[in-house]
């Protein structure tokens, strides 16, 4: 493909020959346009932020000087988290929301981020936590709460330059850094975290319980009862984290290792004690069963823990370890919670997967790159993450609801809703953001945006 290239009146254009396999023709590429937006649709993550009352929030709690100032640190962190849930990873992405002022304000620049970020220390970080349970709140209270509060905690590996403070080396061999997380099952919140190095320990109960507490803390006033579930790998199969959880009168599911007692207990298991697993649906599964491990000696776990163990065909070309037997694999988790649906009790155990999908989430949303040196900063760009990973569930929840949009996972939500192309026309003294007619999904974008506009009315 040819290209010629020349100025004309002080606006650059390009004049391209279109490669002859898609198209016999000439076009002309000039930048001599204004009013126009590639981001429409990010609008509604820092409208709905205003309407929440958490951009509010964040500049009354992160104010430092008495007098206003041009970039309050609170919309700093605001305008960052909204540019980590439209699919940027680094500060200077912050450009794209900066170079359209109509919907997003007077946004600051690179450095001034940066040193806002910089200023973060640890209290700052607890007050963006309160406001974010706040924010929190008022979507609970107005969306709905979820039917049952269900706590899901694992933790994932951030490959890092070995120049970046406290990376190490992981238990893959790799290098970088090894944070817990958790999330709310049913929608994706992204409630709490903490970063650590990458040779952080798996199944340390000190960090497990840091993160249930943090996570507890965001929850409105009452949401945590007797009912909610703390669901984890078996990483969390301690006995201080167990401990925690039932301490606090919540509910837990969590992956067992099989030792030597454990395999003693299956194999002295009576054929009849197995019962057909189900599937998601509720189906039975075939060629999978589930049985309780009563002569399992769990007098040192909490009162109430119960071993449950499922007893599977593998799939064609699984490799079988050294504990499995008869050609069946098996999988042992400890629960505290009651009944005798054992079926339903292994089934939701199994769903703690979907916190894979969660964090893949978190990482096309600023977590894959952690873009400082200093530790400090790499937390504090944590809990913007978490920010962002809220203001993309709650989008979906309060403006969303009821149309395909709020099934998209990031990246295809930013496709067909954030990145959508619009112009900025003004008339009369206001403003209109005309978006084009043929869009695929124009009913769902201007749902949303009158949901916000009635949720800003109050």
């Amino acid at each position: 493909m040819g290209v010629a290239k020349h100025s004309l009146t002080g606006k650059e254009r390009i004049t391209a020959l279109v490669n002859a396999t898609t198209a016999s023709a000439r076009f002309e590429v000039a930048f001599d346009i204004s009013g126009l937006t590639s981001c429409a649709g990010t609008a509604l993550l820092t409208g709905l932020s205003d309407a929440l009352g958490l951009t509010g929030a964040l500049e009354d709690a992160l104010r430092v000087h008495s007098r206003k100032v041009a970039h309050e640190p609170g919309r700093v962190v605001r305008d960052v988290a909204a540019m980590l849930a439209d699919g940027g990873d680094c500060l200077s992405d912050l450009g794209v929301l900066r170079g359209q002022e109509v919907l997003f304000g007077s946004v600051a620049s690179d450095a001034t981020a940066y040193r806002a970020i910089e200023r973060l220390d640890e209290g700052m970080l607890e007050r963006i936590r309160n406001a974010r349970s706040r924010a929190r709140s008022r979507v609970w209270g107005s969306a709905g709460a979820p039917k049952r509060v269900i706590l899901d905690i694992d933790a994932t590996l951030l490959t890092a330059r070995s120049e970046k403070e406290k990376a190490a080396g992981t238990y893959k061999r790799g290098y970088g850094f090894h944070p817990l997380l958790c999330f709310e099952a049913s929608t994706g919140e992204a409630l709490s975290g903490i970063l650590r190095p990458g040779n952080a320990g798996a199944n340390t109960a000190k960090d497990h319980i840091a993160v249930l507490r943090r996570a507890l803390a965001q929850l409105p006033e009452g949401a945590a009862g007797p009912g909610t579930l703390v669901r984890c790998d078996s990483a969390g199969a301690t006995h201080a984290f167990l401990e925690a959880v039932s301490s606090r009168g919540l509910l837990f599911s969590v992956g067992y290792a099989i030792g030597e007692s454990t395999r003693e207990a299956i194999l002295a298991l009576d054929e009849k004690a197995w019962s057909p697993a189900v599937r998601s649906d509720g189906d039975p599964k075939e060629h999978a069963f589930v049985a309780e491990l009563t002569k399992l000696d769990l007098s040192s776990w909490p009162e109430g823990t119960r071993a449950i163990v499922r007893r599977e065909r593998p799939h064609p070309g699984a490799q079988l370890s050294f504990t499995d037997h008869d050609g069946h694999r098996f999988q042992v988790m400890l629960t505290n919670q009651k009944g005798n649906r054992l079926a339903r009790i292994e089934q939701l155990h199994r769903k703690r997967a979907s916190i894979e999908d969660s964090i893949r989430c978190a990482k096309s949303s600023g977590l894959r790159n952690l873009p400082f040196k200093s530790f400090a900063m790499n937390e504090a760009w944590l809990e913007l993450v978490l920010l962002g990973c809220d203001l993309l569930s709650w989008t979906k929840r309060f403006l969303l609801e009821g149309t395909a949009l709020a099934l998209c996972e990031p990246k295809r939500l930013r496709y067909r809703l954030f990145h959508l192309a619009g112009r900025i026309a003004r008339h009369a003294r206001g403003i209109r953001l005309r978006l084009p007619d043929n869009w695929p999904w124009r009913r769902a974008v201007s749902l949303a945006f009158r949901r916000l506009r009635a949720l800003a009315a109050g």
